[in-house]
């Protein structure tokens, strides 16, 4: 057996990593859309989790600031202080954000659909890079007043980035299904990160 057909006999025991290769295609949408040059992605934890039905109705991605309003460790809420439990890589690099993918549902999208869906995650990450969101003025702060503009706005950086011609081999995955993606590799495989909830910060004596 030549190399090649034994690194593809491998994956397919192993399956396929989802969270990886979607690591690499966030990586490269930072560094080509000017929009997105602020996101660093060896600080946001990626994680996948599984949906209950292939509905394609639902949440697809989501992001989770892993700080509170301009950065701050944290927040008062009902008289008590809180901080959010830290996320950390392997290394014990404490993460700023989490970026959750959704499948199989994420995987069940239009190619396009897919591609624009990431930017709107990684477009939510605050200009400072600071664990905060990106806000806008006023009660719409994390869509503006019209939604069907921001979903415009994705897609049309969508459209750009793959005009760049990032590389098939790069997005190739992205043009399958979650079926198709198992049929071939044997399965799909990623990270799995429990929420990080909320944690009381007790108080230090004067």
């Amino acid at each position: 057996m030549g190399h090649d057909s034994a690194a593809s006999e491998n994956r397919r025991r192993t399956g396929f990593d989802f969270t990886r290769h979607l690591r690499e295609v966030c990586r490269d949408m930072a560094a080509r859309l000017p929009e997105l040059r602020h996101v660093d992605m060896d600080r946001v934890a990626l994680r996948v989790c599984q949906t209950r039905n292939r509905a394609h109705y639902g949440v697809h991605a989501s992001l989770t600031p892993l700080r509170f309003e301009g950065g701050s460790r944290t927040t008062i809420r009902r008289g008590r202080t809180w901080a959010i439990r830290p996320v950390c890589d392997e290394q014990g690099r404490e993460m700023l954000y989490l970026l959750s993918f959704y499948l199989p549902r994420f995987c069940d999208q239009p190619l396009a659909e897919k591609v624009a869906t990431i930017i709107h995650e990684l477009w939510h990450i605050g200009p400072h890079f600071d664990g905060d969101l990106r806000r806008f003025p006023g009660r719409y702060f994390a869509h503006g007043r019209s939604e069907a503009a921001f979903h415009r706005q994705m897609h049309a950086w969508a459209a750009e980035w793959l005009e760049q011609s990032p590389g098939a081999e790069l997005y190739a995955f992205l043009g399958h299904d979650f079926r198709s993606l198992c049929q071939q590799f044997g399965g799909v495989i990623g990270t799995r990160i429990p929420t990080p909830k909320l944690i009381p910060v007790a108080k230090t004596s004067a």
